[in-house]
């Protein structure tokens, strides 16, 4: 079963310096995106380069390096889902060396009227995916490690917030009725694809994770997609993401 995948002590067959060599220093600080069009911002406004690529069989995933007050940020548009977004952080540490990770994206509210006008910053991922197994002992929910240091850079900056516990799932079509009512039921406030493998992942690694959200569809008996585009290219998650990344 997956529950007893986890095995700290037993050696990995494949490891990251087997597909890109040792690892090299270029940054402490990444950004982790899943919209194109911040990227292109990142590009035109802050003239991030290309630096090198996640190699893939079916398409590559460039890595950029821009400056910003005094320091050197990554940014890359990660993949979908926890197994191939927890992986590409595991690849960009060893090809930039970075190892604080800044990652924002769009949510599906669970809770609107908590939710709405407000960022999400979620407190523990509920695991109904299967990378985090790999990563971390089994349990139900697994905990986001930085999310008071979130909470208090929000605060300092006078962002409204809402904190909650997030349900993770690889699966968007089985986000079924009876496991929407458990979840809520436990206190979930938003659903994602990717927390809690790629927290599973940095906790593993010793990595640092910085994550918020921003909802966009609600899901309700009357589901639309209505808000889900503007939640998952707005341009003010990124310069909330500088923000932190001067105060990490």
């Amino acid at each position: 079963m997956i529950i007893e995948t986890f095995d700290k002590t037993s050696k990995p067959i494949i490891t990251v310096k087997d597909f890109y060599g040792e690892k090299k220093k270029i940054c402490d600080i990444c950004i982790i995106t899943f919209s194109k069009e911040i990227l292109k911002y990142a590009i035109k406004e802050f003239k991030a380069e290309k630096y090198t690529e996640i190699i893939n069989c079916n398409f590559n995933i460039p890595i950029y390096i821009f400056k910003y007050n005094k320091m050197k940020i990554g940014i890359y548009v990660s993949s979908l889902g926890s197994a191939i977004s927890g992986m590409n952080v595991i690849e960009a540490n060893c090809l930039i060396g970075s190892s604080k990770f800044i990652m924002f994206g769009s949510a599906g509210s669970l809770n609107e009227e908590r939710t709405r006008d407000r960022f999400i910053i979620p407190t523990y991922a509920y695991r109904d995916e299967g990378m985090s197994y790999h990563y971390a002992k089994p349990s139900n929910y697994i905990k986001i490690d930085n999310y008071k240091k979130v909470v208090n850079i929000f605060k300092e900056l006078n962002i409204p917030y809402v904190c909650g516990r997030v349900w993770t799932t690889d699966a968007i079509y089985r986000e079924i009725r009876k496991n929407y009512e458990n979840r809520k039921k436990d206190g979930c406030i938003a659903v994602d694809m990717e927390l809690a493998g790629v927290q599973a992942v940095c906790k593993f690694h010793k990595f640092s994770l910085y994550n918020f959200l921003e909802s966009g569809d609600v899901l309700t008996t009357d589901y639309s997609t209505y808000g889900l585009d503007s939640a998952n290219h707005s341009l003010y998650k990124f310069h909330i993401g500088l923000e932190i990344a001067k105060r990490i």
